[in-house]
């Protein structure tokens, strides 16, 4: 800079690229940002160089995957090399909804997936085990995975993925219909930062997969899965459980497994939600009750089987309980809503409707003693927390 003021010369062109590197960070406008590159060459390559996340057009969000089919198009590997080429610092990519993209479309990765944290594979149906192996080879730093609907994707892939991305913090793998606890175990005990798990919808998994998880791992949604006491316990092993969705859960006629949260090792669980799991027992709700002091959130909605043992049991013992949801219990009566209204002394929401065993006068009764509380008739679900991971 001394030289420059030394020889006269002002230009803007003939700042250092640190400078201009300073210039377009502090640039807060998108607009601005895109329209850096426009000024010359020499701009452009310091855009590129800065830029961080890419995602592609046919990129769908999980709110409207009926858009899915109708903007997909295929990404060509020469294509997907130039972009990765030009962005050589990229953090983020998102491929979500690339339904044609194959596993030749990822080879570029090795070459450009260092600086990698997060990668969206949503719904890329042609990605295969072989696709993660060229991943985890170029992307040693991924924090964050989603492998949606990747239906071709087993437990080698996540063998090789936990192996090599031994700092990933959250793995999305609902609906991947060909792995079992085996993949998952791989992930848990090589990953030892991992915060997050979703595996909705994974018919192969029963949870044991989970024994003897890191405490780090805080944050699990298991809708539609089967698992055994076994395996409810395994997810809970690792003691840091904070968010806990296993909604409309089935298991065996052997009995019951979700006693096994309460269990001792879920003391830090905040949010449950065990909607439409019908059939849970009394016995699991007094478990889950005592076991889980720092309750929050409880989603217990068509939840028929839970009597007034289990709304007893609520009262007495979620002292920190704010959100309750009671929608469609059969075995909801006014007795049990009079013991939810004298316990539960921090609830403020309570959802309330279908349940046809309350008299109007009893909810009545309940707003006239619990003015402090919200009942809000219309079902909704449990809300998962804006949980940051990195």
């Amino acid at each position: 800079m001394e030289d420059i003021l030394e020889n006269g010369l002002t230009s803007i062109m003939h700042l250092p690229d640190d400078c201009l590197v300073f210039i377009f960070q502090c640039l807060s406008s998108s607009l601005d940002r895109e329209s850096f590159g426009l000024t010359c060459h020499r701009w452009l390559q310091i855009q590129n160089l800065n830029r961080r996340s890419l995602q592609f057009q046919c990129s769908f969000t999980l709110l409207n995957p009926s858009t899915l089919y109708t903007n997909s198009f295929d990404i060509h590997p020469l294509y997907l090399h130039r972009l990765l080429d030009r962005f050589q610092h990229l953090e983020s990519l998102s491929l979500s909804g690339c339904t044609d993209l194959t596993d030749s479309g990822l080879t570029q990765l090795r070459f450009y997936g260092s600086n990698l944290q997060t990668l969206n594979l949503d719904c890329c149906l042609s990605i295969t085990d072989n696709g993660l192996f060229l991943v985890a080879s170029g992307c040693p730093s991924l924090e964050v995975i989603s492998l949606y609907r990747c239906l071709s994707i087993s437990d080698i892939g996540l063998e090789i993925l936990g192996n090599a991305c031994s700092s990933l913090k959250d793995v999305n793998l609902s609906y991947c219909s060909q792995i079992s606890d085996r993949g998952l175990q791989a992930l848990t005990q090589q990953c030892h930062q991992l915060q997050a798990v979703k595996i909705s919808h994974c018919v192969g998994i029963t949870g044991v997969g989970f024994r003897g998880c890191s405490k780090t791992l805080c944050y699990v949604e298991a809708e539609y899965c089967k698992f055994n006491p076994e395996g409810v316990m395994g997810i809970v092993s690792g003691g840091g459980m904070q968010y806990l969705n296993v909604s409309c859960l089935s298991w065996s006629p052997l009995g019951d497994p979700l006693g096994a949260i309460g269990m001792g090792c879920s003391s830090s669980l905040k949010i449950l939600n065990l909607r439409m799991c019908r059939t849970i027992s009394d016995a699991s709700i007094v478990a889950i009750a005592k076991g889980c002091p720092l309750l929050q959130e409880w989603n217990l909605a068509l939840c028929h089987e839970v009597r007034l043992s289990g709304w007893e049991a609520i009262s007495s013992n979620c002292h920190n309980l704010q959100k309750l949801h009671v929608n469609r219990c059969r075995n909801l009566c006014d007795r049990g809503l009079q013991v939810i209204r004298d316990g539960c002394k921090r609830l403020s929401i309570l959802y309330l409707s279908g349940c046809f065993q309350i008299s109007s006068i009893a909810i009545e009764l309940f707003k006239c003693y619990r003015a402090d509380i919200q009942i809000i008739g219309k079902e909704v679900m449990c809300i998962a927390p804006n949980w940051e991971f990195r």
